[in-house]
């Protein structure tokens, strides 16, 4: 990715840098789980479409709830809720697929709604608190204020990578 290009350029083309221990600022997509709204880069973001009942594989986590077929490209969804130990909610109307790009691998995330875009300063993400009984703490960035809203900024790559999610990559295959 040419390093001139501005973040704000195309909000939903894939790229960017490796993954940090500290949230960059920039644009992130703010979606809900439950009853938390969470933040991930928006750099991330390929494309959101409404959630269609995708075909289940055998032996997948629980949290992966199938595959769908994207122009020719299989993505394998993961429900976030699932992934995260978030009580399962309904799927409505509001339930979308983020598709994501990372690291080169599309990913859909299923989420309860997207809310709207921000642009949050690294000043502005603080770090989020550590504790020892919570395995996912690595895929949390940090904490945000935005007006009266709390974010939750999501480490999107350490989250959806292979080795998260069970999957063996391309070159792994022999």
């Amino acid at each position: 990715m040419d390093t001139t290009q501005k973040k704000t350029s195309n909000a939903f083309q894939s790229g960017g840098s490796a993954t940090q221990a500290v949230a960059d600022g920039g644009q992130y997509l703010t979606l809900r789980l439950g009853s938390e709204e969470y933040a991930i880069d928006i750099l991330r973001v390929q494309e959101i479409r409404s959630y269609e009942e995708p075909t289940r594989m055998v032996n997948a986590p629980a949290f992966i709830k199938g595959v769908i077929n994207l122009r020719g490209v299989i993505v394998p969804i993961v429900d976030l809720r699932l992934k995260l130990n978030i009580d399962k909610v309904e799927y409505t109307e509001f339930t979308v697929v983020i598709i994501l790009n990372v690291r080169g691998t599309v990913v859909g995330a299923v989420v309860d709604a997207v809310s709207d875009v921000v642009t949050l300063t690294s000043q502005s993400i603080k770090p989020a608190p550590q504790f020892d009984a919570s395995n996912d703490a690595r895929f949390i960035t940090g904490l945000a204020n935005v007006g009266e809203r709390m974010l939750i900024v999501m480490n999107i790559e350490a989250l959806m990578s292979n080795a998260e999610m069970g999957m063996l990559s391309a070159t792994q295959h022999s």
